[in-house]
């Protein structure tokens, strides 16, 4: 009762100072219009920093959770870890010494690579606050065994081979009363605005929907080690997505895209980002969606939500598809339990962007699927 008391406070208290802004932020913008001044640059500017704010901290929360929809793929952890090294050098600053001891002959495993960077990021960040002024940070890979005897210590652990990236600093170091609570959501040790506290909560969530097995290792005065465990993938290398359009931001759009959302409200607001876009778009709600489609057949892709009370997206997705076939199709939803997603995991080959989203992430989604090859469902 407790941790569920400090989560509902915590969310409580976030999401009021990110409502307190954008509501003050946009009350000032509209005085200022309404008296013929147009100097609101700076609070459009607020809100938009809170509202993704707010966005993050949703998306922190539905990683708790386990509800998060993953893309996992075939994850070549050595290979992840040396792409974002330059990522993790800017988060640290020159003050921390950063050691990188990837094992050799390391396994693949099947994990969604952009939580897995979040993952990193997030302990990384951590270690860093942890170290102060400097220190050493190493993050190294492992093949690993759990075995039985583990796996009985530890709930929720099966027995079996695991790809571990652990990540050490030469920090102050955790108590045990501090390593009980540290996965909880909002629990820090961090001063005011310093951290959300949801940092750790987020890499426990993910780890667990994977599969994986994340443990802390600590004492204080002598540093911090959390070694997150992912499972072995067993089988064969998936082939590469093929690109085309996605790689050229600056190619000029033709497509024409069918909206469909049942909220009228978010229906004109995503019509009007894809025609800031350059797209032509035709709006409908899930009842006039196919008629629509059938009066215009040089519809290019199908933009559509999930949950919608006449026909599901994914139903209407499937009947649209079979009378176009080379129809591509987008689903959107803040809803995570729904039907493409099944135990948190979105279902092959489905092109997904949640909600809310940027108009830079709507149009970088866009790139992506249009520039793919055609895959028509069997």
């Amino acid at each position: 009762m407790e941790a569920v008391g400090q989560l509902t406070g915590g969310i409580a208290h976030d999401f009021n100072n990110m409502l307190a802004v954008i509501i003050s932020a946009m009350n000032l913008a509209q005085r200022k219009l309404a008296r013929g001044e147009h100097d609101i640059e700076k609070f459009i500017d607020a809100a938009i920093d809170a509202a993704t704010r707010a966005a993050n901290l949703t998306a922190r929360l539905l990683a708790f959770s386990r509800q998060q929809p993953l893309a996992p793929q075939i994850v070549d952890a050595n290979r992840l870890l040396t792409g974002m090294s330059d990522l993790i050098r800017r988060a640290l600053g020159e003050t921390i010494r950063i050691e990188t001891v990837l094992a050799g002959g390391l396994w693949k495993t099947h994990a969604d690579p952009s939580q897995i960077e979040n993952a990193i990021l997030n302990l990384a960040v951590n270690a860093r606050d942890a170290m102060g002024d400097g220190g050493k940070l190493t993050i190294e890979t492992a093949n690993s065994h759990l075995d039985d005897s583990y796996a009985i210590t530890h709930a929720e652990v099966a027995a079996g081979q695991y790809v571990m990236i652990a990540v050490s600093d030469t920090g102050s170091g955790m108590a045990p009363e501090i390593i009980a609570k540290a996965f909880e959501p909002f629990f820090t040790t961090k001063p005011v605005n310093k951290g959300t506290g949801l940092g750790l909560s987020q890499v426990f969530g993910f780890v667990k929907q994977s599969g994986g097995h994340v443990k802390i290792y600590s004492e204080p005065g002598e540093g911090t080690t959390i070694k997150i465990y992912l499972p072995r993938f067993f089988g064969p290398d998936e082939p590469a997505v093929p690109t085309g359009r996605g790689e050229n931001p600056a190619a000029p759009v033709t497509e024409t895209i069918l909206v469909v959302e049942d909220d009228a409200s978010v229906r004109a607001s995503t019509t009007d980002a894809l025609r800031e876009l350059g797209y032509a778009v035709i709006p409908a709600a899930s009842q006039e969606a196919l008629q629509k489609l059938a009066e215009n057949p040089g519809v290019t892709l199908l933009f559509t939500d999930i949950v919608m009370p006449v026909m599901n997206g994914r139903k209407l997705a499937e009947e649209a598809v079979a009378r176009m076939p080379q129809l591509k199709v987008i689903f959107t939803t803040g809803f995570t339990r729904n039907a493409v997603v099944r135990n948190g995991v979105l279902d092959h080959d489905v092109h997904f962007l949640a909600k809310p989203f940027t108009i830079e992430q709507l149009a970088a989604k866009l790139r992506d699927v249009l520039g793919m090859k055609q895959v028509v469902p069997e």
